[in-house]
């Protein structure tokens, strides 16, 4: 089986650009000089550029995160399919359009052949592990100026979302990595 399939890049193309224009709205591009300040207020709309910037921060976390679980799948011999849900990006993104008021946070999954408890529970917290671990990076580097101080507004909240997701996604409720850990975990008992 390949790595990855045609229908995973489309999966995963979706989920760039769907995750970027949902939060377009609260990550977006500011002008760094006045030149790209005059160019940046004289458009009609910066909502390509929002989401671009938006996707830059957000999709990352996101990807790594399927693939991680992806990744950890295969390696105990299951076959693993990255997925995107697109009916639920397309609901979301039509509330983002009508101005509804909550935003919801939509990724992708990964579904697999089953596995024994031990290595579906290395499965299920593989994603938010990688979450954690992009979190410290982007601590890091910006703790010690690894990077230019100017890649810091995609850096920090690069890093937020990224605990966000590795938080989020090991609460014990039914259908996120947490419970799917958990109850993992339990079975071997």
């Amino acid at each position: 089986m390949a790595f990855i399939t045609i229908s995973e890049i489309i999966a995963i193309i979706a989920m760039i650009f769907g995750i970027g224009y949902i939060f377009s709205d609260y990550f977006r591009k500011e002008p760094e000089d006045a030149d790209e300040m005059l160019k940046y207020y004289s458009r009609r709309s910066n909502a390509w550029e929002n989401t671009k910037f938006a996707a830059m921060v957000t999709a990352p976390p996101l990807v790594l995160h399927e693939f991680a679980h992806k990744i950890a799948a295969m390696s105990f011999g299951a076959t693993a399919v990255l997925k995107a849900p697109y009916f639920m990006y397309l609901i979301v993104i039509l509330l983002k359009m009508m101005h509804f008021p909550l935003l919801f946070f939509v990724g992708g999954y990964v579904s697999h052949s089953p596995l024994a408890a031990g290595p579906s529970a290395v499965v299920a917290v593989a994603g938010p592990l990688t979450n954690f671990l992009i979190w410290g990076v982007c601590v890091l580097i910006v703790k010690y100026n690894w990077l230019d101080s100017r890649y810091n507004k995609i850096i920090i909240p690069m890093g937020k979302i990224s605990m966000f997701l590795g938080i989020f996604n090991m609460l014990p409720i039914p259908g996120f990595d947490g419970h799917h850990f958990f109850t993992s975990l339990i079975s071997l008992f």
